[in-house]
């Protein structure tokens, strides 16, 4: 069963009030979507990167869905989710370490985490073979990986479809309703199972992408 929890169309200015920026972004909607960029120079590398969190808690069992529009690449995109501080603790607590965006504070900083990356278009191996990533932190471990289905941006026709989904012990994601990858946390090889926690889109810049309809169930 899916039982809708949260439901944000991503808007209008609005909508951001759920919302906790770590890095530096440009935010706006001028399609009546949200758009997102980096503010700095791309050259300052993990400097430039950023996380827009989601403030709501969410419980373990969730399918997280939104729609997506790659504007301009190289770049990548990631959806982080069962997020939490490594001893339990709120992932806003203010005795976890400061978060500003680079990226080694969430695969080995102060935090627990899933995150898939997607639309990876920033390495030169990633522009040739397009792959979709499930990560678990703490430690960057590579989880699961399945090929990626969306064009580069001059012939993608977006929107496209995005959907995680985190049941029991196994985790899948989906692109428009075809099946990218799953995996099947024994709790053990990569570190105990994550139990709830918030989601975070991140970019890696200077990717622009545009977001809407975020939508999070209860899985039952």
């Amino acid at each position: 069963m899916k039982q809708l929890i949260y439901d944000n169309p991503l808007t209008c200015e609005e909508n951001l009030n759920d919302f906790i920026l770590e890095g530096s972004a440009a935010m706006s909607f001028p399609q009546g979507r949200l758009r997102l960029e980096n503010k700095l120079d791309g050259a300052l590398g993990q400097k430039a990167n950023y996380v827009l969190w989601c403030k709501e808690e969410f419980p373990s069992d969730i399918c997280i869905e939104w729609d997506f529009w790659p504007i301009r690449q190289p770049g990548l995109c990631i959806m982080f989710f069962a997020a939490k501080g490594r001893n339990g603790e709120d992932l806003f607590d203010p005795t976890l370490q400061p978060r500003t965006g680079e990226y080694p504070l969430y695969h080995h900083g102060d935090i627990n985490a899933f995150h898939i990356s997607y639309f990876r278009r920033k390495e030169e191996d990633e522009k040739a073979f397009h792959t979709c990533n499930l990560r678990k932190s703490y430690g960057f471990y590579m989880a699961a990986q399945g090929g990626d289905p969306i064009p580069d941006v001059g012939d993608a026709k977006p929107p496209y479809h995005m959907t995680v989904e985190k049941l029991g012990d196994t985790v899948k994601f989906f692109i428009n309703d075809l099946e990218i990858l799953t995996y099947v946390d024994d709790g053990v090889t990569y570190g105990p199972r994550l139990e709830g926690g918030k989601i975070g889109f991140r970019q890696l810049a200077p990717f622009i992408g545009e977001y809407q309809n975020l939508k999070v169930y209860a899985l039952s």
